[in-house]
């Protein structure tokens, strides 16, 4: 397994989400929506609005898991926010980032996953939207397109409030 690194931006980053009260917050019904549709949209179990704070992985929504956080040790959306577009692995147990993951060897059973990185108004990462599913898949350029899509409908609503605090 290799951890992820720390992005540039690490301290702003982390401040903007405590500025903004996204970590340990009341579910928010609007992204609750959201990752039930995309759940179904791309018929996987598993879709999470997850925010990347000091040590953990905390989701801010979630679909098809009864986790609240991970370990950043362990995430893949650790990776994810590291690079501007979409990250795509295919099979998670053939890939040396998390061939040996404890959540690719154990529950949840990671095998595939997606994921965009969500940015405040000014372009700082805060966390992802994910995918996950328990068997190998690739996302297809119009499943990319739609991934990309509900990524900036989760950013409208996490610009909303940012807007309002």
């Amino acid at each position: 397994m290799i951890t992820p690194t720390l992005p540039v931006d690490e301290e702003s980053r982390l401040a903007r989400l405590r500025i903004l009260g996204l970590l340990d917050r009341e579910p928010i019904a609007q992204l609750d929506r959201l990752t039930r549709l995309i759940s179904r949209h791309f018929e996987l179990p598993v879709a999470l609005v997850s925010l990347t704070d000091v040590d953990r992985q905390w989701f801010l929504s979630r679909t098809g898991i009864p986790l609240c956080e991970i370990s950043r040790e362990h995430s893949f959306c650790g990776h994810a926010i590291l690079q501007p577009g979409i990250m795509q692995v295919p099979d998670a147990r053939i890939d040396p980032r998390f061939a040996d993951n404890p959540l690719v060897l154990g529950p949840p059973h990671v095998v595939f996953y997606a994921g965009r990185p969500l940015q405040a108004l000014d372009g700082v990462v805060l966390g992802t939207l994910c995918l996950v599913d328990s068997k190998p898949r690739t996302l297809d350029e119009a499943q990319r397109q739609d991934l990309d899509d509900f990524g900036l409908l989760v950013e409208s609503t996490l610009h909303d409030l940012e807007r309002r605090h």
